[in-house]
């Protein structure tokens, strides 16, 4: 009744927020049921701004609704939501889920355990072994503390190799990702934990990171890992931006396990944060996870929603001006939340709407080399939807030409071409691609 009736007023969540006494976010909240509307108090200010009758919620004609003495009434559940027990097997395998990649990935995780060292990575493509698994590899046991590595950095080289490293995510230069992120973990640890401050958050933003890319692999089980360890770490340091991003991560976690209101219920108290309203980035990391609430509710269904959700993240775009958290969820501007809203509208079923998304941002408008990469291959999972073969392989060429190595590594794109070849013809240009990519017809 209350999203109607705003709606019908042509009021935003924000408008709604601004008359209540609530965030955009809290709004959201309250209208999707991932907060209790059971307080009289709380009905009664949504009652009096949007003119409803207090009968229709049940309330007594009488009694003004209580004043609001803060701009931002503390939400009832601010903390983090118990997740749903894991789902025990599986019924179907994954996208990506290979048998072969499985027992080969068994094969280095027995020689790593056993200490054989694993190869460096400019020595991959030697060892037969794509750069995705042995990245996820060295990730796994740096962060079970498996073998060693004798180059580590030392505490005044940190910063400098995560910049790297960064860098390195940027231009999906994942050989040279795959060197320099574990050993920044092991590093950070082996300093233990009487180091200063500063060390901590090189250290959480390591696992934000290695987060990032186990998500991009489809290594679900280790991003809990490293998520749960980024959110522990940025709390110790006192990082606010970083627990935020971890709060993000983990919603992208949960939406990929098929939680989607845990999701929500996530990134939304984590945008009501405080500390993100003092700042710029703060503000950016706001648009960040409304825009990852925005794709749980694509991923429910919820269309109107979505757009809601997605044009709220794209006011704060708009009011920051320029990119900005460019390691946060590869930056934060108007062209990232345009990106967003390709996948989003995707999500809900509607490639039409994704592909018109698309014409309406040019690549070139995107702050990084991944970013761009990822619009390729979200406007190719668009156009194969569409039955337009011919169109999607060449996008999947033009994010090739990006970015070889993330298009040969992550397991979306390599359904995506080995759906292609199982689909219908397959062109030379499309058995070039998937002998790239390692795939098999």
């Amino acid at each position: 009744m209350i999203r109607s009736r705003r709606l019908a007023r042509g009021w935003t969540l924000a408008d709604l927020g601004a008359r209540t006494g609530y965030s955009a976010s809290q709004v959201s909240r309250y209208e999707r049921g991932l907060s209790p509307l059971t307080d009289v108090d709380v009905l009664r200010r949504f009652a009096d701004a949007l003119d409803i009758a207090p009968k229709e919620f049940g309330l007594a004609a009488d009694s003004p609704p209580a004043p609001i003495r803060h701009g931002y009434p503390v939400a009832p559940d601010l903390g983090y939501p118990r997740l749903p027990g894991p789902r025990l097997g599986r019924t179907r395998r994954e996208d990506g889920d290979d048998p072969v990649r499985r027992r080969k990935f068994l094969a280095i995780s027995a020689a790593a355990t056993a200490g054989v060292a694993l190869p460096a990575a400019g020595a991959a493509a030697d060892q037969d072994m794509p750069v995705g698994e042995l990245l996820v590899g060295r990730l796994r046991d740096a962060m079970l503390g498996i073998g060693q590595d004798n180059a580590l950095p030392s505490l005044e080289q940190l910063p400098a190799e995560l910049a790297r490293a960064h860098a390195d995510f940027h231009t999906c230069h994942y050989a040279g990702l795959a060197l320099r992120l574990p050993r920044l973990i092991r590093a950070g640890h082996a300093l233990g934990s009487g180091a200063e401050n500063d060390h901590l958050d090189l250290l959480g933003q390591s696992y934000l990171l290695a987060t990032r890319m186990l998500i991009k692999l489809q290594e679900q089980q280790l991003g809990w890992m490293a998520a749960d360890r980024a959110r522990n770490v940025a709390e110790s340091a006192g990082h606010p931006l970083a627990v935020a991003e971890a709060a993000r991560n983990l919603a992208v976690l949960a939406r990929r396990a098929g939680w989607e209101e845990q999701a929500l219920s996530i990134a939304l108290n984590a945008a009501d944060a405080p500390a993100l309203r003092a700042s710029r980035s703060g503000t950016a990391e706001r648009g960040l996870l409304i825009q990852s609430a925005a794709y749980s509710a694509a991923r429910q269904g919820d269309k109107a929603g979505m757009r809601e959700l997605t044009d709220e993240a794209a006011a704060l775009a708009k009011e920051i001006g320029g990119t900005a958290l460019r390691d946060h969820g590869g930056g934060f501007s108007p062209a990232t939340v345009q990106l967003h809203r390709i996948s989003a509208e995707f999500s809900t079923g509607d490639p039409v709407a994704a592909l018109a998304a698309a014409r309406a941002l040019p690549p070139q408008s995107l702050p990084s080399v991944e970013r761009r990469a990822r619009y390729y291959t979200d406007v190719a999972a668009a156009l194969a939807q569409r039955g337009r073969r011919d169109e999607c392989v060449r996008a999947v060429l033009a994010a090739e030409d990006q970015a070889p190595q993330e298009t040969h590594s992550r397991p979306a794109v390599r359904s995506l071409i080995s759906g292609l070849l199982l689909s219908g013809r397959a062109t030379p240009e499309l058995r070039a691609l998937a002998a790239r990519s390692g795939v098999l017809a």
